[in-house]
């Protein structure tokens, strides 16, 4: 047989134990050439510039 634990743990222990297992939500900056929120050091989806420039050529319909 495996091990089992001797006590029950407390609620307060299993509590501390799961303080960082809540999701974060995600970084997002401003692009500076259309606006719009990005992630930080990624090209704009929206745009396509990084950095002041045109890095991807984005078709508009």
């Amino acid at each position: 047989m495996t091990p089992l634990p001797k006590r029950k743990h407390s609620k307060g222990r299993r509590d501390r134990r799961r303080a960082h297992d809540a999701l974060q939500a995600r970084n997002t900056v401003t692009c500076s050439n259309c606006g719009q929120m990005r992630l930080p050091h990624q090209v704009c989806a929206n745009c396509g510039y990084y950095k002041g420039r045109e890095v991807v050529k984005v078709e508009r319909e």
